[in-house]
């Protein structure tokens, strides 16, 4: 069995990817992604592509690096098929790695009190391991609170968020990825800049910032699978730290069953998992009240079982539940 976003059918994905992901985030990626659901002769091009090859995000970010963002529809199938080869060959080489730092803002009031060691499945660049090195503004209604250095991220806070005074105490940080990218190589960086979604203001100076923070102190990310090389990983960790193992947007690209048998490893492990993704990858939630009415929102989950916040998946909000 596969996972949940290989499941659909193609054009279903992207239809659905248009309407609860898109809408109100990119007018053009909802544009495009519609246009592919009616096209079949792009949909025949991508059904002879691997299952987990076909998601919108890779074609869109794949279009992006061949020829920049298209003005519509018509100038992005033009690329699609009259560069065919060209886009095929760069979607099996490539992943959807999106790398969003601003989701250290949702991560942040779920973290422990440190000594922190962090460890990030799915870690792309390993942007997101670096929480303690940006600044924030959390904002509620009559309120705020401001912390760190720079760069800024900005998130709005509903609900009684335990919004820390202080950035965590990180000691030890480490990512696994299947297809690690280097924040020093400038073609890696160059696809992490694909990925971003055209309309989404700041996003891009964000990354660069993040990017300069990284550089600076390069992550270690090793190349392996969630299952078979995290617990080498994890054992690096220092002993006298907390070790926290998070993930965002990652669970809907594995199997059920590699899901299933990561969560029983990091229970094992014994150490604290945050978890930042769709409810339709979690198994064992509890009645959840419902979610704010925005475009597919993800859940905030503590060691996979106990749900935290609503949250957006590029990190701009979070509602904590009561």
């Amino acid at each position: 069995m596969i996972g949940h976003e290989l499941e659909r059918t193609v054009a279903d994905n992207y239809r659905r990817f248009a309407v609860h992901e898109a809408e109100g985030r990119s007018p053009l990626y909802q544009e495009l992604t519609l246009g592919v659901a009616d096209d079949h002769e792009v949909l025949t091009l991508l059904e002879r592509l691997p299952p987990g090859k076909r998601q919108p995000n890779l074609l869109l970010a794949t279009v992006r690096h061949l020829a920049g963002v298209p003005a519509g529809y018509p100038a992005f199938r033009d690329v699609v098929l009259g560069r065919r080869d060209e886009v095929t060959a760069t979607m099996l080489a490539r992943r959807t790695q999106t790398n969003e730092p601003a989701r250290c803002a949702t991560l942040l009031p779920a973290l422990p009190s440190g000594p922190l060691a962090l460890l990030e499945v799915g870690a792309s660049a390993g942007l997101c391991l670096y929480p303690d090195r940006y600044g924030y503004d959390f904002r509620w209604p009559g309120g705020g609170r401001r912390l760190g250095g720079e760069p800024v991220l900005t998130c709005d806070v509903g609900g009684p968020a335990p919004v820390p005074t202080a950035t965590p105490d990180v000691v030890w940080r480490g990512g696994i990825d299947l297809d690690p990218l280097d924040v020093r190589d400038p073609e890696d960086v160059d696809w992490l800049r694909c990925l971003l979604w055209p309309g989404e203001d700041g996003r891009e100076e964000r990354l660069d910032a993040a990017v300069a923070v990284a550089r600076a102190d390069p992550p270690r990310i090793v190349r392996g699978d969630l299952v078979d090389d995290l617990p080498a990983l994890a054992a690096q960790a220092p002993a006298d730290a907390t070790l926290v193992v998070f993930h965002s947007a990652v669970l809907a690209y594995v199997a059920s069953g590699r899901r299933a048998a990561f969560a029983e490893l990091v229970a094992d492990l014994g150490v604290v998992r945050l978890a930042n993704e769709a409810t339709s990858v979690y198994d064992d939630l509890p009645d959840l009240p419902d979610p704010p009415p925005v475009p597919s929102p993800s859940l905030l989950v503590r060691d996979g079982h106990q749900p935290l916040a609503w949250v957006d998946g590029h990190g701009t909000w979070l509602h904590w539940l009561a």
